[in-house]
């Protein structure tokens, strides 16, 4: 009997699709993508449609307002519509979970036919769900620059390297990418919130260095506090990265 019960034990401790809320500090309310990005367009940047890396103008109905100069030379039709950017790329977060590097029993087509990656992730493990709906990892972003950027790693670069978006500072070449200066405080508060809040997510020691770096570098402003203390009250977990300096500033408001 006792083998039994600990048979069980481990299975419901260290299975991939367990999951409890206990002494959790991400995201425990949202479990569902689309819910997210609605509640974000719909309660959270309401009053504030401005992308998060280029600064353009959206409008309700997520048409950009391109300024003049903006480029788009690759996924050019997705420039007249912004898309929600996970800023730590929901592929970082897929990799820690079993489902999405090797699939899981219960992730079969129609065909019968096995299947992996986010799909899967997102099909049997409810912690993923709650990792990629994180409103505080969500951004607008004009669709040709999430596009692009993909699952790149942020990284800094010399100044003498060009932007491919003309007028917006965006910088990917490779595998690396780097937000304009207006973007780097909040993409680091981000990714050390989605540390903070999701153990299985670790970032490296040189990228940890860097998001150190840019927290201190570029303080939070109005907007970022501001946007932060909505979605507290809408996901009811807080990244204590722009919380506590906010307070701090007396823009906790």
């Amino acid at each position: 009997m006792k083998k039994i019960l600990l048979f069980f034990a481990l299975l419901s401790c260290c299975s991939s699709v367990a999951f409890s809320a206990a002494n959790y500090k991400g995201n425990y309310s949202i479990d569902s993508f689309n819910k997210a990005k609605k509640l974000l367009e719909r309660n959270v940047v309401y009053d504030q449609r401005t992308t998060i890396y280029c600064g353009v103008k959206f409008d309700e109905h997520k048409n950009t307002i391109l300024p003049s100069g903006f480029e788009s030379p690759v996924h050019p039709k997705r420039a007249g519509k912004i898309e929600w950017e996970h800023v730590v790329p929901a592929e970082n977060l897929g990799q820690t979970f079993s489902e999405w590097r090797s699939g899981h029993p219960d992730c079969v087509d129609s065909k019968g036919k096995s299947f992996k990656g986010r799909k899967c992730a997102e099909k049997v493990n409810k912690e993923f769900r709650y990792m990629q709906s994180d409103m505080y990892n969500l951004y607008p972003a004009v669709g040709s620059v999430n596009a692009d950027r993909g699952n790149k790693n942020f990284e800094a670069m010399a100044k003498s390297v060009p932007s491919k978006f003309g007028v917006c500072e965006m910088k990917i070449v490779g595998n690396k990418a780097e937000p304009p200066a207006r973007a780097k405080g909040a993409v680091a508060r981000t990714y050390k919130y989605m540390e903070y809040a999701y153990p299985r997510y670790q970032m490296s020691s040189a990228q940890r260095r860097l998001m150190d770096a840019w927290d201190k570098q570029y303080p939070v402003e109005q907007w970022e506090c501001t946007r932060a203390l909505r979605i507290e009250r809408l996901q009811r977990n807080e990244n204590p990265f722009v919380k506590e300096a906010c307070v701090n500033k007396g823009m906790w408001r």
